[in-house]
């Protein structure tokens, strides 16, 4: 079994190491992304609390679905980068091969014991540039305009969001240049981690399934709340103590 497992292994990082590697390389060079790396940790480790349930059970390959999902997907690797020219989904065909490959060598009792494990690795998939900009603008867009509020509290300021800048006039005297609530700023990495780490919690922990899922959706407003938070304190610096420090 661990000669199949390590030929598996070889053959899957020969056919996708070029979109590894190239997701690494963004992991060591976009610390947007730099929690990939923690990623697969997370996953052996999910494999890992649940080893000896996997290895006492008794597995039969999946002909019939997991052999035509194999081929499926191998086969529209090249399609995708070819026809499609959509880069975003070889990395996405990478984990749906690696979870073919699951069910077609251990069949549904396999893949339901380590679905998860598998499904986890989509946190560790950059985004297109394009849609997390996107993304992003929104969340830019309501820290600024909490971050304002807050700041209108403060006796002689005055501030107003314009979009994902914050204009502020203190005691009389407009300060320049505004406050720019940048991408690095908008919480989108604190987003995505709290996520995976919300889901990550949600499966480890042997608790009622509606508890589960309120975990799992209080992430997103927790990292939200954060961010906010952080750009009002920034806005604060920058107004009553110096602009250096809210500032590259």
């Amino acid at each position: 079994v661990w000669l199949q497992i390590a030929v598996l292994a070889i053959l899957f990082g020969w056919f996708f190491g070029q979109d590894l590697w190239g997701m690494v390389n963004r992991w060591r060079t976009d610390s947007s992304w730099s929690h990939g790396f923690l990623i697969p940790l997370f996953s052996l480790y999910f494999l890992h609390q649940k080893k000896d349930l996997i290895l006492s059970n008794t597995y039969r390959p999946s002909w019939k679905f997991g052999l035509p999902l194999l081929v499926f997907c191998i086969a529209l690797y090249p399609l995708n980068i070819v026809q499609f020219k959509f880069s975003y989904g070889r990395p996405i065909l990478m984990v749906g091969t690696l979870g073919a490959i699951v069910l077609f060598l251990g069949g549904w009792k396999l893949l339901r014991l380590i679905w998860l494990p598998v499904a986890f690795l989509f946190f560790a998939i950059p985004l297109p540039d394009r849609l997390y900009s996107q993304m992003t603008i929104p969340l830019r867009q309501m820290a600024a305009k909490a971050a304002t509020a807050v700041l209108n509290l403060i006796p002689d300021l005055t501030a107003t969001a314009n979009g994902v800048v914050i204009d502020v006039i203190y005691k009389g005297q407009p300060l320049s240049p505004g406050l720019d609530v940048a991408e690095a700023c908008s919480g989108m990495r604190l987003l995505m981690a709290f996520v995976a780490l919300g889901v990550a919690m949600a499966y480890l922990h042997e608790r009622p399934v509606w508890q589960r899922l309120v975990l799992l959706a209080s992430t997103i407003p927790i990292a939200i709340l954060c961010n906010v938070v952080r750009v009002t304190i920034t806005g604060l610096i920058y107004v009553l103590w110096d602009p250096k420090y809210a500032q590259g």
